[in-house]
């Protein structure tokens, strides 16, 4: 007899978790223990269910790094006993986190599904039940004994992306997240239908490394017109700074100002790592395509290809505090190593 589906929810927080206190009216996290009665649904799947919550609901804006190590111990501690994981978040940092996880598990080889919801599961026009009814039939899912989605993944209004490939790009309407620079991992209609040629193929039988290092002392630096030469020094000389992203313009352009390339200069020979990450959603970062961002590669400064801001941050607190090498993070720094870039040569 084939065994159920085991499926284990971790609930950090966000509006997905939310329903409407009758006596006073206002949203308050609701009781993991009393899930089928929120989402009844649920018993259709005739799979094993398992919850774990935070003990204080976490907003999306309070997300923070140790949060990131306590969610990677949780999934270790349960990773042999169930088929996939749906972690409900706040939508805010979610690509955050989800790069994040990522990163930290290496050689996954199980569904970790983030979903959420723009609004609270107790309100009637919800999109909360069918963000986290489909997150737990793809965590679920499985073709000849393996998963299907062997990997970490964002559902949210019908489709399903690669973790740290995403960015939350609307704040109003269900179509909160988009991945620009890599294609759908599935797409949920009559049928769920799965890209299986995105989809990562991890290692068979290979148990998975849970890293639980992260420094927290990375930066983001945003060009814009008219950046002054005190703020960029101030950013660059920041205590104990190990590593900044420098959001460029276009394909990873920035200004050439004998000021500007001299900070960096500067910085990098005192070992900060700088890694520049396009502003815009879509296309990649190439260095030495226009004049202003010969400079760039010629001092040092990484290209981050198509790399999110999220993922970027995320793999650099990942490194930074895996590696004691600045050498072996520079190199795997020009590498996909979870799938999180397009490297062109």
């Amino acid at each position: 007899m084939k065994a159920k589906p085991s499926i284990f929810i971790i609930y950090t927080g966000g509006t997905i978790g939310m329903v409407k206190d009758e006596a006073s009216g206002t949203l308050k996290p609701f009781d993991f223990e009393h899930l089928y009665a929120q989402i009844p649904e649920l018993k259709k799947f005739n799979y094993n269910f398992q919850s774990f919550s935070f003990e204080h609901p976490i907003d999306s804006s309070e997300m923070k790094p140790e949060i990131w190590i306590q969610l990677v111990k949780v999934i270790e501690k349960n990773y042999s006993d169930f088929d996939g994981f749906v972690i409900l978040h706040g939508s805010d940092t979610m690509a955050f986190t989800a790069s994040a996880i990522s990163f930290l598990i290496e050689d996954l080889n199980k569904p970790i599904i983030f979903t959420g919801s723009q609004l609270p599961i107790g309100v009637i026009r919800t999109d909360g039940k069918e963000n986290f009814i489909t997150a737990v039939e793809i965590a679920a899912a499985k073709y000849k004994g393996l998963p299907v989605v062997p990997e970490v993944g964002i559902y949210f209004e019908y489709k399903l992306l690669r973790g740290n490939r995403t960015h939350k790009f609307n704040a109003e309407h269900f179509k909160a997240f988009s991945s620009v620079n890599y294609p759908l991992l599935a797409e949920a209609g009559v049928d769920i239908l799965y890209n299986k040629t995105a989809i990562h193929k991890p290692i068979k039988d290979k148990w998975p490394k849970f890293h639980k290092k992260l420094e927290p002392n990375v930066g983001v630096l945003k060009l814009f017109p008219g950046i002054s030469r005190c703020f960029v020094e101030n950013i660059l000389n920041t205590e104990n700074l190990k590593a900044i992203i420098l959001e460029t313009y276009g394909s990873g352009n920035a200004l050439s100002d004998e000021w500007f390339i001299k900070a960096l200069d500067k910085a990098l020979n005192n070992n900060l790592i700088v890694l520049n990450v396009s502003q815009c959603r879509g296309g990649w970062v190439n260095q030495g395509k226009y004049t202003s961002s010969i400079k760039l590669a010629e001092i040092g400064v990484i290209s981050g290809h198509d790399i999110t801001t999220e993922a970027a941050l995320a793999k650099l607190m990942y490194l930074l505090g895996n590696y004691k090498s600045l050498k072996t993070v520079k190199e795997l720094l020009h590498r996909s190593i979870r799938g999180e870039m397009t490297v062109r040569l």
